[in-house]
């Protein structure tokens, strides 16, 4: 393994941790209507489960309503199907035959905070990510040192490297945690 490569290597898959974590924290609700809460739907369309966003459009015209409206119309009931038995979410969706509707209710301080739980395991998840990460490249570069392969300046300066930009994702991954939780506790 080429040692040099191990800390852009490790970059990639630390920002690749950020990036879920961006991912999960987006389909936690908050108290406003957004496409994006609707991503993890998956829709039986043509024989196969679809995600969502294949198979209709999703906006939200207003802050606590969802509009979905499908490309094609037989998909309707479907997609109202798999929304209603995504329990996670419990929204129960309305269709006028064109579009579906998606009342999203306002949030209890309760469930507010379950889900600001939800944060702090989502990051936590994506923190034991990135130490998985780091500590696979510090073993690289320790078997890198002992089969001779890269001096000690070397190894100290890619420790280094990798150890910095740990600290950026990990200040990274809180601030997304703080916002989020912010924006979950605002009514």
């Amino acid at each position: 393994m080429d040692i040099q490569n191990v800390a852009e290597e490790t970059k990639n898959k630390l920002n690749a941790c950020i990036d879920r974590l961006q991912d999960e924290l987006k389909k936690l609700r908050t108290g406003r209507a957004h496409a994006g809460m609707l991503d993890g739907v998956m829709v039986e369309a043509y024989g196969s489960p679809m995600p969502l966003n294949q198979v209709a459009n999703v906006s939200a015209p207003e802050a606590t309503l969802l509009q979905i409206t499908p490309f094609d119309p037989n998909n309707l009931e479907a997609i109202s199907a798999a929304i209603r038995e995504n329990q996670s979410m419990g929204l129960n969706p309305s269709d006028d035959g064109r579009i579906v509707r998606v009342p999203i209710p306002p949030l209890t301080e309760e469930r507010r905070r379950e889900i600001s739980k939800q944060v702090g395991t989502k990051l936590e998840d994506a923190m034991i990510a990135m130490r998985g990460v780091r500590h696979d490249a510090m073993k690289s570069i320790e078997d890198a040192k002992k089969n001779k392969e890269v001096s000690d300046d070397q190894a100290k300066n890619i420790t280094d490297s990798i150890e910095n930009e740990m600290a950026n994702n990990k200040t990274k991954a809180e601030e997304l945690a703080k916002t989020k939780e912010k924006e979950i506790m605002t009514v």
